[in-house]
């Protein structure tokens, strides 16, 4: 299947882009795409859990099951005062 992720902020910098589509098996979770993203992207592999995550502008749970044609952003930690 087919999904669409977008990145903002660090992980946009991260990346190198602002959106990308990923190709996962059947049945994948919001879990497996950022074990995946982590096995890739330094950045991501540093963070201790994943990052909270949209699927469809909707927050969602890292086991929210994927479809294809679904679109996933993972927001990015914010530093600030």
């Amino acid at each position: 299947m087919r999904v669409t992720v977008h990145y903002f902020a660090s992980f946009r910098d991260a990346v190198g882009r602002d959106q990308e589509e990923r190709e996962l098996p059947e049945g994948s979770d919001v879990a497996a795409l950022w074990r995946r993203l982590a096995a890739e992207v330094p950045l991501f592999a540093r963070l201790p859990r994943p990052a909270p995550a949209a699927v469809n502008r909707a927050h969602s749970p890292v086991t929210t099951i994927l479809r294809s044609g679904d679109e996933v952003a993972f927001l990015p930690p914010v530093a600030g005062g």
